[in-house]
């Protein structure tokens, strides 16, 4: 029997053709997902077999009054990697109007980490057809914080930068096992591909320079499997010059040198800043939000696909025993306000600023389809059921092709 890379080997180019060919929906709305639902490895290894982040989300309290933990899921704390899970979110996405999941990917000692979500749930779905996928490599440090202590500075488990041997053996498992499934998403049929923290990929790959040559290598990989181009796409918080830089003067400069496409944003907090602790107004940042996006698009000289965030609390990743101060991540300022209207609002909003632009992709990313231990998801829970997901249906209508 063919197994799955052998069968995607042997798609014919035609295939990717058609793909290209394919209309543009109006609206590419797609939201974040965060794999820390199903058991791995390595997380087994710091915290026992079995474990998952619904540990975390089970045991949240309430750490000052209003306080609203815990988040319950109103499908009950499920495998994501079981197919029959995964067939769910993906007909609740697609209803309500989804066009993609942006799966935050993780690559770490030459080899994968939280990929059973991606490679069994979703990829073995029965109605994964119904709704794309892309990756955006996270590839920062993972860090001890499941759950962090107050005054204690997360020690490191993993380290995000890569050097370029295992950037080699990483980008051609992206392309032989992603990139050929007809279920990814392309952009003028070029793969997209989203990297959250290059700063990290250029320390890891020894400077500038031998960065633009590994992601000219993959680009080149790309082509050679029957695509006409790679689309890099860069998350804006990981757009940092390093201090030992001294041929590239800015990020705008960074990001040409490099060959990306386009930016984007992963969550608000990134770049505005939560002034009231514990609870900051979800309005108040939601108001901030437009103007995020006019200066992003103007500042880099690339499309800049804006991200609507859903909300903010990362309490539950905190030691519950301990107090909850203002000591920084996770122990940090909580949005409040962020009913099911507001967030309506907010989508309204970046809806009118995708129309303000024509020339550009109408594309659209949410945080997040399910980051339950930062308090941002669009996954129904007991409180509000499919009041958000209702809203995304609302404001961009049901089908997104």
């Amino acid at each position: 029997m063919m197994n799955r890379r052998d069968a995607l080997k042997a798609l014919p180019l035609a295939a990717y053709a058609a793909r290209a060919a394919e209309p543009a929906p109006g609206y590419q709305v797609g939201a974040y997902y965060f794999p820390g639902y199903h058991a791995d490895p390595r997380t087994g290894a710091a915290h026992g077999e079995g474990w998952t982040e619904w540990e975390l989300a089970k045991r949240a309290e309430p750490r000052f009054p209003g306080h609203q933990q815990p988040k319950k899921p109103l499908w009950g704390y499920e495998d994501e990697s079981d197919p029959r899970v995964f067939a769910k979110k993906i007909d609740a996405a697609a209803d309500h109007g989804l066009h993609h999941l942006l799966f935050d990917w993780y690559w770490y000692e030459d080899s994968p980490f939280l990929n059973r979500a991606l490679d069994e749930g979703y990829l073995q779905a029965a109605n994964q057809r119904r709704l794309r996928f892309a990756l955006m490599w996270a590839n920062h440090d993972w860090l001890e914080i499941q759950p962090v202590k107050l005054n204690v500075k997360p020690g490191q488990l993993h380290a995000g930068a890569v050097d370029a041997t295992v950037f080699e053996h990483t980008t051609d498992h992206v392309i032989e096992n992603y990139f050929r499934h007809p279920s990814y998403w392309t952009i003028n049929g070029a793969p997209y591909f989203s990297i959250y923290e290059l700063y990290k990929l250029v320390q890891g790959l020894g400077g500038v320079e031998p960065t633009r040559a590994a992601l000219e290598r993959f680009r080149e990989k790309t082509k050679a499997a029957g695509f006409p181009e790679l689309h890099l796409n860069a998350v804006l918080w990981g757009v940092q010059i390093g201090s030992g830089e001294q041929q590239v003067k800015n990020p705008k400069e960074l990001l040409a040198v490099l060959g990306f496409q386009s930016t984007t944003s992963y969550v608000w907090i990134h770049h505005v800043r939560l002034d009231q602790f514990p609870v900051t107004a979800y309005g108040e940042v939601a108001g901030k939000a437009p103007e995020l996006w006019r200066s992003a698009a103007g500042a880099f000289g690339l499309p800049y696909h804006p991200n609507v965030t859903m909300g903010w609390d990362s309490s539950p990743r905190t030691c519950q025993s301990d107090r909850y101060l203002n000591k920084g991540y996770p122990f940090t300022p909580t949005l409040g306000g962020n009913t099911p209207a507001a967030f309506r609002e907010s989508l309204r909003a970046a809806r009118e600023f995708l129309d303000s632009n024509p020339a550009q992709p109408r594309i659209l990313a949410i945080n997040a389809w399910n980051e339950w231990t930062e308090g941002s998801y669009l996954e129904p829970d007991t409180i509000h059921r499919f009041e958000y997901l209702q809203a995304i249906r609302d404001v961009f209508g049901r089908d997104q092709g």
